[in-house]
């Protein structure tokens, strides 16, 4: 069996000797729980440690392993310049990764800016590691901007393509939620142990699948780190019969602390947690679809047609009234997952119809945002769609006149203009809606703008 365990294990600094001094001892769990994990690698000597931490060097749309011979660090920047590490990375494991990503078209690999020395989300688990073992090279890899299911897939891809001969272990570096605490570094939200409940229910009964069903909006809301690097570790135990121990959680400082690890017994072909939850979302959209208006099927009917065919579709003639005789500007959001997944439309409208509007603005939600790739065929089975309405914008003297649940903004300085839509998840005061408008205008915060008004007729399944 080629990756014979993951780990997942936390790293804050503080809980390192020489970083922490006496404050270590309040992580006292977590220390006792990361010697098990370091013992328990010693125990199985592997030839080839992979730490996924999501404090590499990161890129939306690509998993960067880093490449070179090695690398060193230290806790300089945390005050023990004199806690250091050496290692040597496993070249021929990074180029077989590599080369095998560029053969599948999958975004994975060497490729990106100038290697950096180790982060800390390597070298705390390195400082328990390298207490009981050293024999080992290693291999860094980053999380990226992917949803989970991709992140899950590139762990199937490397535990595909590991040697049977070669002893392979997985440290999964990340912490849970950062807003446990109102006395901790980033302060409290109820979301915060929402979080970490829902992620240390999944490693305490590795029921992967589940980390998929966790809620955009508490994993946002509750900042945590490690969810990704998790998954990929969880990705690479696809299909393994796996026996599984939770050593530990707490949150000391107001961050969450989690300690866990996974042993491979054997094969277990029902254990492909990547299509157990595939399946379930399927089924709903499948529901979902039946509850879909006009609106919101001609949305879907245009990208997938698009998507298939490269050709845009041809107006049906069949649709309401409304949508063939009224003009009006139109946004398409698209979301996969419950993740956004693109979101286009106009401030005014171009064509003679809205359900031109809804063709055109679905197309480029799908192919032409440049936040995200180009949408996949094998992707569209699993998008879900909301169509928003326009009613026309009218001027306002001040922020006050806002409301963020009732109207989108539209902010103008110049020749740039941005708008943000109304009744959005995180967004709660006009400020931050007037805020973000300008960021994605490009108009600096304290450039004053001129404000326009809208309300929407949104359509969407609930």
């Amino acid at each position: 069996m080629s990756i014979l365990a993951g780990y997942v294990v936390p790293h804050p600094p503080i809980i390192v000797d020489d970083v922490g001094s006496e404050d270590t001892s309040a992580a006292k769990k977590t220390i006792e729980a990361y010697h098990q994990v370091a013992k328990d690698i010693q125990r199985l000597k592997p030839d080839t440690i992979i730490v996924s931490s999501p404090h590499g060097k990161l890129y939306r749309d690509y998993f960067h392993v880093s490449s070179g011979i090695g690398t060193r660090g230290d806790f300089g920047q945390f005050g023990a310049k004199d806690v250091s590490f050496a290692v040597s990375y496993d070249t021929k494991l990074v180029k077989e990764i590599s080369d095998q990503a560029h053969h599948n078209n999958l975004p994975v690999g060497t490729l990106g800016g100038h290697e950096t020395g180790l982060d800390h989300g390597v070298m705390v688990p390195l400082y328990f590691i390298n207490q009981y073992y050293q024999d080992y090279q290693l291999i860094r890899i980053s999380p990226s901007g992917f949803d989970l299911l991709e992140h899950y897939k590139i762990g199937k891809f490397i535990q595909s393509i590991v040697a049977n001969d070669k002893k392979v272990v997985w440290v999964a570096s990340g912490d849970l939620s950062h807003k446990l605490k109102e006395s901790g570094p980033y302060g409290f939200i109820e979301e915060g142990p929402k979080l970490d409940h829902h992620i240390t229910d999944v490693l305490k009964t590795a029921q992967f699948n589940a980390f998929f069903d966790i809620p955009k909006s508490i994993r946002e809301k509750g900042a945590e780190c490690g969810l990704s690097s998790f998954v990929m570790m969880a990705g690479a135990l696809d299909r393994r019969d796996i026996d599984h121990t939770f050593l530990s959680y707490e949150g000391p400082f107001g961050v969450g602390y989690a300690v866990s690890m996974y042993h491979v017994l054997g094969i277990d072909q029902s254990k492909q947690y990547d299509k157990i939850y595939q399946t379930k979302a399927s089924k709903t959209i499948t529901e979902q679809k039946t509850k879909e208006d006009p609106y919101i099927q001609l949305a879907r009917a245009s990208l997938e047609y698009f998507t298939k065919y490269k050709k845009r579709l041809i107006l049906p003639t069949h649709l309401p009234k409304e949508l063939l005789e009224t003009k009006a500007s139109v946004f398409v959001t698209i979301f996969k997952h419950g993740e956004l997944r693109g979101c286009v439309g106009k401030t005014s409208p171009t064509y003679e119809s809205v359900a031109e509007e809804i063709i055109d603005s679905a197309i480029s939600a799908g192919h032409h945002d440049h936040r995200f790739p180009h949408v996949k065929e094998d992707e569209l089975p699993y998008l879900t769609y909301k169509v928003d309405v326009l009613s026309p914008p009218e001027t306002i003297d001040s922020i006050d006149q806002l409301d963020v649940k009732t109207y989108g903004v539209i902010v103008k300085h110049g020749y740039r203009s941005g708008l943000l839509l109304p009744n959005l998840d995180g967004i709660d005061t006009a400020e931050k809606q007037v805020s973000i408008a300008k960021q994605k205008a490009g108009i600096n915060p304290n450039e004053p703008v001129d404000l326009e008004r809208f309300k929407v007729v949104r359509h969407e399944v609930s």
